[in-house]
This record gives C-alpha cells, structure tokens and sequence, in this order.
C-alpha cells in the first residue's frame, strides 16, 4: 500500500535532486516535460511536497522514476509500508488521467519505466474503502450492466472502424458516467464488478489511443486497467491489461524488447491459474511474439507451440464477454503467421495469413485489412510481386474509410517497398491510391 506522507519516498527524491543541483523549479520542469505537459506543467509547490516528504506522488511516479533515474526497486520497498492515502487512490487516478485526456488531447511518450512502473502491487483497499459510505451515489447491478453493454457498444466500433472513431465518447463516458459510480458506494461484490467492467472500459480507452496513434497515452490507460483488474480479483482482465502493455511494448521497437519479453512473462504468470484455452493462447501468443522479437527462437518456438495446443481445444467456440475470449482460431492463425516471418518461415508465415483470411474469416474489416497488408509484405519477401499487388489492392480496398494508426503503418510500409518497382505502371497506381491512408507528411 501506498501512503499519503512518504518521508521514504521523498528522501530518494530530495537525495536524486541534490546530486543534480535541482530545486523544486527545476524538478517541476523537467517533470512536466517528461509527461507532455510542457515545462509549466507542473507546479513547483507539488515537486517542493514531494522532496519534502509531505504527499506521495501517484501518477507523477512513473516520470519521477524516469527523470531522476531511481532504483524501482528502492521506490517498492518505501510504498509499502502503512494504510493507502488519498493520493493513492486508484479511482481517484484513473478519473485524473480521463479528465487529463479530454482536457488536453496531448500526445504522450511511452517510457519503459512507466510500462514497468505498472507492475507495482496494486491498491487492495480501493474497493472496500467504498463500501456503505453515506452521502454518496449508490450503485447497483444497473450500472455495472450499463457499463458492459457501452463497452462493448464502443468496442465494436472501434473493431470495425479503428481506434480513431469515437474514442472521445469513451473516455466521457469513463469521467462523466462511470467516475460518479466510482466514487460511489456499494457493496463489496458489486465494487468487484464495478472495478471489473471499469478496467474493461479502460483497456478499450487505451486500445482506442494506441490504434489512434497515442502511445504515451495508451501505456496509462493500460497501466489503469491493470490495477482495476487486479484490485477486482480479475487474474483474467489483470493479464489482458498487461498483454496490451507487452504487445505496445513490441510495436515501439528495438529500445522496448526486453521490456515487451519481461511483460509479456509476466503476463503469462499472472493468468497461471486460468483454464479458458482462448485466454491461455491469447498470451502465450503474445510471450511468442515478444520472444521472436529478442531473438530467443527457442522460448518463441515453445511459446507458439504452446499457444496452438490451447486454442484447438476450442476451435469453434462462440466468443465470451471478456476481452481474451475474442481471440479466435481466426486470430491466432494472424498473430502466429507473423511470428513465423519473424523467425524467417516465409512459407509458414503465408499458409497462417491465408488460414487467417480463408478458412476462418475474420469478422471486423479492420482486422481482415490488416491481414491482408501484412500479408502482401510477406509474398514480397519470397519475390512473387504479381501476388503481393494482388494482396495490397484487396487491402486498400478492404481498408477505406478505417482510421487507423495500423492502417496508416501498413500503407505506408506498402508505398515505401514498392518503391524500386515504381517502374512499373500497375505498381504506380497502387502507390497513388495509398495517398489518402498516410499522415499528410507521408504523401
């Protein structure tokens, strides 16, 4: 737990700070442009209460950690120790960050040290701090049910659509609607399922800005749902949400791999106990992919074998509520085709994308036009280029009209290959039609 005076805490800060000459002033700028904000924004009395030990710092943690370079290890052990204060809160942090969200629309770093940060023990108390408070909205069942059917309202448009469509409505939704139910009272079962289908809520929020291209954002968001989950006694929705930090985690490349391999274990841990095989694949998948991706071809081989032996237990399940029950034999014939490629098994890698698209189809055009890019990439690398033309065409025919960062990569990861062959008059026209996929700058 967490406390709301931290001489601990403020020691390891005041000490970072002495030895670069900082101030409150300077601790605060260098903060506040860390988060995005700027330099002036964060106010220096906040730095000044935190070296002092006077409050302990929550969402600002992960940034402290990062510009000061502290030993994470030193910050877990002075959090503790003694009951959670108010600034620990995890209601209280998650509606900071939607309000933070609708306020400024900024775009955000993803640090390893925020992804990681995530890790830490959530607040065991959240919910039961709510239990049978006066003066406070009630909550029942009503609500918690209200809160599934927008998800999944919202998370079908997004599917479809991409990320980029309606995710303002999500997170109002998250502080204008469901921030008073959290802040509400209820019974301890009903917080459970409150704090669960909010953590839901909140991986999609955070799904939403990743696919729109915020990563800095996205990471926070995935960081929430995680201690959401975990406070509900959800090990299911807990590794999802740090599954969504893992897979952020490989998408930022090189300087993230071994952060995506340490998540992606941890994820793997944290769902030990589950026995649903789309779960159980859902993140052995992912571990695959984070291994391939450090270049350990031998975890990555177990990893995938791993995951195929679970999800043809259940080939033909209907999907369930949560978000690991979605992932379809469909799915992990897409995830598994690219870890292949990655691995060099070009042919594997093109039987998977075609399995994906042909044998079990795949229900939201999103996803179907992500396959298909990924897969025109991969019949390029074996040479055959009248196939690869082929597979783009039906991606960007496929792809009109979706906003999406995915999308937008893919595009632009076509137009650039087809560079050498723009020669070619059919290739021409197919770098032309990608124009109105790519960032402004990109066309």
């Amino acid at each position: 737990m967490r406390v709301h005076e931290s001489p601990e805490i403020g020691e390891l800060i005041r000490q970072a700070c002495e030895a670069r000459g900082w101030g409150p002033t300077k601790l605060a700028r260098e903060l506040g442009n860390a988060e995005g904000r700027g330099p002036h924004g964060l106010d220096r009395q906040s730095a000044r209460r935190w070296m002092a030990g006077k409050r302990t710092p929550v969402y600002w943690l992960p940034y402290i950690v990062e510009v000061l370079d502290l030993n994470m290890e030193a910050v877990r052990v002075t959090q503790s120790a003694g009951p959670a204060g108010p600034d620990a809160d995890t209601v209280a942090s998650v509606i900071e960050l939607g309000r933070s969200d609708v306020l400024r629309r900024n775009f955000l770093a993803a640090t390893s040290a925020y992804a990681l940060g995530a890790l830490n023990l959530p607040d065991p108390e959240s919910i039961t701090r709510r239990t049978n408070r006066t003066g406070a909205v009630r909550v029942g069942t009503g609500e918690v049910a209200a809160i599934r059917q927008m998800t999944k309202t919202l998370g079908d448009a997004a599917a479809e659509l991409g990320g980029g469509h309606a995710r303002h409505l999500a997170v109002r939704y998250l502080v204008d609607d469901v921030g008073p139910w959290l802040e509400g009272t209820y019974t301890e079962k009903t917080g459970r399922a409150l704090f669960a289908e909010t953590s839901q809520l909140v991986h999609l929020a955070g799904w939403m800005a990743q696919d729109e291209g915020n990563e800095g954002m996205a990471q926070r968001y995935y960081a929430h749902a995680y201690r959401l989950a975990a406070e509900a006694g959800e090990p299911e929705l807990a590794a999802t949400a740090l599954r969504g930090l893992a897979v952020q985690a490989i998408e930022l490349g090189p300087r993230f791999h071994g952060v995506a391999l340490r998540l992606s274990e941890r994820c793997v841990e944290e769902a030990r106990a589950l026995d649903d095989p789309r779960a159980v694949s859902y993140y052995r998948t992912t571990l695959a992919d984070a291994a391939a991706l450090d270049g350990d071809r031998r975890l990555a081989t177990q990893a995938l074998a791993a995951s195929r032996t679970a999800i043809e237990k259940t080939p033909d399940a209907p999907p369930g509520h949560s978000w690991a029950s979605h992932f379809s034999i469909g799915r992990w014939a897409h995830h598994s085709g690219m870890i292949l490629a990655r691995l060099g098994d070009l042919d594997q890698a093109t039987e998977h994308l075609h399995q994906a698209l042909e044998i079990h189809g795949l229900d939201r055009r999103r996803s179907r036009a992500i396959v298909l890019a990924d897969l025109g990439q991969v019949h390029l690398r074996k040479g055959d280029l009248d196939t690869a033309l082929s597979t783009w065409t039906a991606f960007l025919d496929c792809a009109d009209g979706i906003r999406s960062v995915k999308i937008a990569e893919a595009a632009n990861d076509m137009h650039v290959r087809l560079d050498r062959y723009g020669h070619l008059p059919e290739v021409e026209e197919l770098r032309q039609r990608t124009g109105a996929l790519l960032p402004a700058q990109d066309t």
